[in-house]
């Protein structure tokens, strides 16, 4: 099996504060994977590390691409063997990290209210478009052209979501579930590998959280991408993620299949509190 992401020893300080100390784990192609914690244990660090909104102090981020997606940056990868190469992301600008194929949610739902469902989407293609700006202002015939695909495909993944019939509604006004859903779509606009999603069950009831893990799955089988799942819906994380990483205080506690997590006691001390 193909590693998809691997942490090497990651740490990062904000003055005197050590939020994360020498943290490790790895992520498989096609993995659906929980990072899990107290709050304040470092979970959002983790992320914004990866995505390199923060550069760390120490440790690599390894990710595995394909070739053609790098650009620039094929010379500083590594071919991993299989026709794919692996590159560190550490000191990348944070806009080239989507190219390779890693995404993500963020935990406040950022729309354009004014555009329809679909135009939202489309800003989650932009990557990938050849046209230039003069291009696209001028309406030439290559802008045309791509806009017109980006357009199919962005009704598309609008469809596999189960929201292709709102998509020339305005984004403003439309319930949260729904929101949430075209957060998801802008993601997938992006061909992604790897998904990071970063709490995408606040604020859903019950029933829309069950839909959550069956879409998480549906998602993972249907793009073969692996997912980072960092969640406090301990029912949600159990139920879909296949294995978990346990943090506290930036530091490793466990990792291991869901059960095996739940019957950690370093895991059960850092959420309940050691007991007497």
């Amino acid at each position: 099996m193909t590693t998809a992401l691997s942490i090497e020893h990651l740490s990062i300080s904000f003055g005197g504060l050590k939020a994360l100390d020498d943290l490790s784990f790895a992520i498989e192609e096609n993995q659906i994977y929980g990072l899990i914690g107290p709050n304040g244990a470092g979970k959002t660090t983790v992320f914004n590390c990866v995505t390199q909104f923060y550069k760390p102090d120490q440790g690599r981020v390894l990710f595995t691409a394909d070739p053609d997606r790098l650009g620039r940056w094929t010379k500083k990868a590594v071919p991993s063997g299989d026709g794919r190469a692996v590159i560190d992301l550490v000191g990348l600008p944070v806009h080239e990290i989507i190219r390779f194929g890693l995404v993500r949610t963020f935990q406040n739902v950022e729309v354009v209210p004014e555009l329809t469902l679909a135009d939202n989407v489309l800003l989650g293609g932009h990557v990938d478009f050849k046209a230039t700006m003069a291009e696209q202002m001028l309406r030439l015939p290559r802008a045309r052209r791509e806009e017109k695909a980006y357009r199919a495909k962005a009704l598309d993944v609008l469809g596999f979501l189960g929201i292709a019939g709102l998509a020339n509604q305005p984004a403003g006004g439309q319930p949260y579930g729904v929101l949430k859903k075209l957060e998801m779509a802008r993601t997938l606009m992006a061909e992604p590998r790897l998904i990071i999603l970063d709490e995408p069950a606040a604020g859903l009831n019950d029933s829309e959280t069950e839909d959550l893990a069956a879409l998480i799955r549906h998602i993972r089988d249907q793009y073969q991408a692996a997912i980072l799942l960092v969640e406090h819906d301990m029912r949600l994380v159990m139920s879909v993620c296949e294995r978990i990483c346990a943090i506290s205080f930036g530091k490793f506690l466990a990792e291991g299949a869901p059960a095996d997590i739940q019957r950690d006691k370093l895991v059960q001390e850092a959420y309940l509190g050691e007991q007497e």
